[in-house]
């Protein structure tokens, strides 16, 4: 079986991604296998957690990663079709119902609605990422972060404790959801700039390293994971370049080849990091395993970075 064989025999969700990104086969087919991530699988298993009151276990946000919050966002990367009727259903609950409030504590958001967002530009990129797909008009969250972009072109959760510079992680999730919002809403001059100075921040430290020492920022972010959340590492911020349509240059070739180095003999990668939290569905086998989910990412990266094997 090859690799591209074992991917395919897989939940819809991986199959319809591979047929766009690395077989590239005719539209109505992809669209059709896409389709099935609402019915079969993994997604059709998220969907029908959802409560009433459009909340999964009971909850907007928690460190759980089984909240509302955390299901949306795999229910994104899933590819769950925004035009679906489980997917209007479900959105539309959770716009109806959903609010910041937390059973366990007491915040200054808690009656924003969800897709209002909070106060942390990590946590408001990803909701203006899942926002964004699924076909809620996210442009306030969007204006607010554009005025939270600090002046070394990234962002930063922490600024509130005394930040002063960026961070890989929030910047990550900011960028994704620019993007996801400029492709729902065909964008603005604004917003293309801001996310133009948010890869700058990453492409001069090399997806990578310090700008100021040339050292690793962090040793972790060589070794991947799936889901992310809000985590970054090399493979997440080359496939969001790649997302992107960023040209390639000799600035990620470093991380290209972690990516690359981190193939196994028999041309699969392996989940190498698993996060905190729990989940609803098991979509590996396990650390140290074969992993479709970065085996699928590495490879679409390799391609679009020319180095595909």
């Amino acid at each position: 079986m090859t690799v591209i064989d074992w991917l395919l025999d897989s939940d819809p969700a991986i199959r319809w991604q591979v047929m766009r990104d690395l077989t590239h086969e005719p539209a109505d087919a992809i669209a059709s296998e896409r389709s099935r991530v609402a019915t079969d699988g993994w997604g059709a298993r998220l969907l029908a957690l959802q409560a009433p009151d459009g909340l999964w276990a009971g909850n907007a946000f928690s460190q759980e990663r089984t909240d509302t919050f955390h299901v949306l966002e795999v229910l994104r990367r899933l590819g769950l079709d925004p035009a679906s009727e489980q997917a209007r259903r479900a959105v539309g609950l959770v716009r109806e119902h959903v609010t910041w409030r937390n059973p366990d504590f007491e915040t200054p958001w808690a009656d924003n609605r969800f897709f209002e967002g909070e106060v942390e530009p990590c946590i408001n990129g990803n909701v203006v990422s899942t926002g964004s797909t699924f076909g809620v008009d996210m442009t306030p969250l969007v204006e607010r972060l554009l005025g939270e972009q600090l002046s070394d072109g990234g962002w930063n959760c922490e600024v509130e404790n005394g930040a002063t510079v960026s961070s890989f992680g929030t910047t990550i999730n900011v960028l994704e959801g620019l993007l996801d919002h400029e492709r729902a809403t065909g964008g603005s001059a604004e917003v293309a700039a801001a996310r133009r100075r948010g890869e700058e921040y990453m492409l001069e430290r090399r997806l990578l390293r310090r700008k100021s020492t040339g050292e690793v920022i962090d040793p972790t972010w060589l070794e991947f994971s799936f889901p992310t959340w809000w985590h970054y590492d090399v493979l997440r911020g080359l496939d969001y370049l790649r997302a992107a349509g960023v040209a390639p240059d000799e600035r990620v070739a470093e991380a290209i080849g972690v990516v690359e180095g981190n193939r196994a003999a028999d041309g699969r990668w392996p989940l190498q990091t698993v996060h905190e939290g729990k989940s609803y569905i098991q979509m590996d086998d396990g650390e140290a395993q074969p992993s479709r989910w970065i085996t699928l990412r590495a490879m679409r990266v390799l391609d679009w970075g020319g180095t595909a094997q």
